[in-house]
């Protein structure tokens, strides 16, 4: 596995791979890697001829006090995780080299970025839209990968890829978690003792959500009112940031729960912000 830091040195490798007709995968992290980002490396190695993974903290995707600089690093240990799933090339730019002095282009989906993370995250969509367009013109994938952790951010660069005529496949892959539901995040180390015994209750409360749909519960309000009751008893110390139920595809907030329903959620949990999603209805 090569480790590259400058942006023309993988784009002059990935221009020379697409010349030779190669397959180039492409999985976008921040690193600090965990099972669920190891589960996006090995799919993206089944698919492709060559999978470039990008690690790249991306300070214009971070608000005001956030924790950019807290956010945890340790790029010895994720170089050996990448290369154990099958990396062959690693790309770990610096800040600068990926948003020189000057840089002035940005890019939006204003119309699913408004809302969810969005709404308290007002300029986050447009750093992550941004920078994967950048990585998408440096690697050139045919492919990449994302998890449905973050569903609004698929969502988001499904749209901004097929709006702007990207030639990328945008694969979604699910959401890996721990024994107890927790969805697997690098902020999960935040947690104390006593905040991670209860942030399983983020998943446990979602599945109550989707066993009322299943038993014929239609009414969105009633459901995320029976979720928002039970996180109440079951997650005291977080503070809820959004509990929504909306189309999957246009994230759209749903008054009925029909033929498609997904329920995303954020909480602010001590010092960690965790989200996770489930479908209600539809696949």
């Amino acid at each position: 596995m090569q480790i590259l830091t400058d942006p023309r040195t993988l784009q002059q490798t990935c221009l020379r791979w697409r010349a030779d007709g190669k397959h180039t995968v492409l999985v976008p992290t921040m690193g600090y890697y965990h099972a669920g980002h190891e589960s996006l490396m090995s799919y993206a190695r089944s698919l492709g001829d060559k999978v470039v993974v990008s690690l790249f903290v991306n300070p214009t995707q971070f608000g005001p006090g956030e924790d950019l600089a807290a956010y945890p690093r340790d790029l010895e240990r994720d170089a050996a995780l990448a290369e154990a799933n099958g990396a062959d090339i690693l790309f770990t730019p610096q800040p600068a080299d990926m948003f020189p002095a000057g840089h002035a282009t940005w890019i939006e989906v204003p119309s699913l970025a408004g809302t969810l993370c969005g709404i308290t995250r007002p300029t986050h969509f447009r750093g992550v839209c941004t920078v994967v367009m950048k990585l998408f013109q440096l690697a050139m994938p045919r492919t990449a990968v994302f998890g449905q952790k973050d569903w609004q951010q698929l969502a988001i660069i499904r749209r901004m890829a097929r709006d702007l005529n990207v030639p990328v496949d945008v694969v979604g892959r699910p959401i890996v978690r721990e024994a107890d539901g927790l969805a697997m995040s690098s902020r999960n180390i935040y947690l104390s003792t006593e905040e991670r015994a209860q942030a399983p209750n983020i998943h446990h409360g979602l599945a109550l959500g989707r066993a009322l749909v299943q038993g014929g519960e239609r009414d969105a309000a009633a459901v995320a009112e029976a979720m928002r009751r039970y996180w109440r008893e079951n997650l005291p110390l977080a503070q809820e940031d959004y509990i929504s139920i909306v189309h999957p595809e246009t994230l759209e907030p749903l008054a009925r729960i029909t033929d498609a329903a997904l329920c995303a959620v954020a909480f602010r949990l001590g010092k960690a912000r965790l989200i996770d999603n489930m479908l209600l209805a539809g696949e």
